[in-house]
């Protein structure tokens, strides 16, 4: 069980900057993951979020949470995942308990509770500094990634000379 750099990350989630939200994964196994995003003042949504009072959004910190997960499920499914990834099918009980603002490293524990064929389900939590400052269960399906099937979908026709 050894750490990932942000290197393995990029090969195993399909997000890329400004929306990549996990800097490095600590430990992991088939059924439990922690990681953490290291959250700076360069963030695009601090520009809005709020000026003079940064406070990452909420929405932000699911997502976060939401990729160290999706390492989780990469890991499980190993060799047989096969091009497929795992997407957000529900979020349940969301609770925010702290804000987290820049400067702050967002550490995030994730553990599988169910997989049932294609859809499974994970309790995370985020902390800082050894407090919980969200949580939540997510739902999640596996399927074929997007860009598969638009490449299936948008074949050019052949021509007809």
């Amino acid at each position: 069980m050894e750490f990932m750099d942000i290197t393995d990350i990029m090969g195993m989630l399909k997000q890329r900057y400004p929306f990549l939200m996990v800097d490095r994964i600590l430990e992991y196994s088939e059924d439990h993951v922690v990681g953490y995003k290291n959250v700076t003042i360069n963030e695009p949504f601090f520009q809005g979020h709020f000026p003079g009072d940064p406070v990452m959004p909420g929405v932000m910190i699911l997502e976060s949470m939401g990729q160290v997960a999706s390492i989780m499920v990469s890991v499980r499914l190993g060799k047989d995942l096969g091009g497929k990834i795992a997407f957000l099918a529900g979020v349940d009980g969301a609770r925010f308990r702290k804000p987290v603002r820049p400067g702050d490293q967002l550490l995030t524990r994730a553990e599988l509770t169910r997989l049932r064929g294609p859809i499974g389900k994970t309790k995370v939590k985020a902390y800082v500094d050894d407090e919980i400052v969200a949580e939540c269960e997510f739902m999640f399906m596996v399927g074929n990634s997007l860009d598969k099937a638009d490449k299936n979908d948008k074949k050019a026709p052949e021509s007809e000379e």
